[in-house]
């Protein structure tokens, strides 16, 4: 019988790259498992129920809430997140790696409940490249836009409660620190390393 698998959570600003980065890291490891996140929010164009998230209304979201049936569970925006708790613990116990794309709330949450979880916080390389992504996405409002913005630097404040840091400035790079930081190799990647120092001095002040 193989032992517990490992949970990773990887946490980020709206438009640092992060579900991008998620599919090259299954591409790369299929024995790693991403667990699937209720929400209340909208479906976007070819989101999948079940596959990419457990779409429900905010009155059941309340009622799974109560009932303890999240390991997680934040308010982002107007909408809810929240993550399984049996579902994970499920995986995990069949040996399976688990992923969780949560943001630092939630993160904060898992790392207290399971605290032997590696938790990595992914950066964009600067203010501007973060705007210019969520431009690209084509999919929200100036308004929502500029809100977006506003909520980063906030986010990425807390950063150094994070076990790694990745800056998603050239794609094949992150996903290389990335891919090191699974394979126990990251040391260099700390998010308490002096060298981010400025980076967040300037991307949340």
């Amino acid at each position: 019988m193989r032992n517990a698998g490992q949970l990773y959570v990887l946490s980020a600003p709206s438009g640092a790259g992060k579900t991008s980065l998620v599919k090259a890291l299954l591409a790369a490891r299929p024995g790693l498992t991403v667990s699937v996140s209720h929400t209340t929010r909208t479906p976007r164009p070819h989101e999948v129920e079940g596959r990419d998230y457990h779409f429900v209304s905010a009155e059941r979201f309340v009622q799974l809430a109560a009932a303890e049936a999240f390991l997680e569970h934040a308010q982002v925006f107007d909408n809810f997140y929240g993550t399984g708790r049996e579902q994970v613990a499920a995986k995990l116990a069949s040996g399976a790696d688990v992923l969780l794309e949560i943001d630092w709330q939630g993160a904060r949450q898992v790392r207290k409940a399971l605290p032997a979880c590696i938790s990595i916080f992914i950066l964009p390389p600067s203010r501007a490249a973060l705007e210019e992504r969520l431009r690209a996405r084509r999919t929200d409002s100036d308004a929502v836009i500029a809100r977006r913005l506003a909520d980063a630097a906030a986010d990425m404040s807390h950063c150094r409660e994070f076990d790694y840091a990745v800056i998603n400035d050239q794609f094949e790079r992150a996903v290389v620190d990335l891919l090191r930081i699974l394979d126990g190799q990251g040391s260099d990647l700390r998010a308490g390393r002096e060298a981010l120092g400025p980076l967040l001095a300037a991307l949340t002040g």
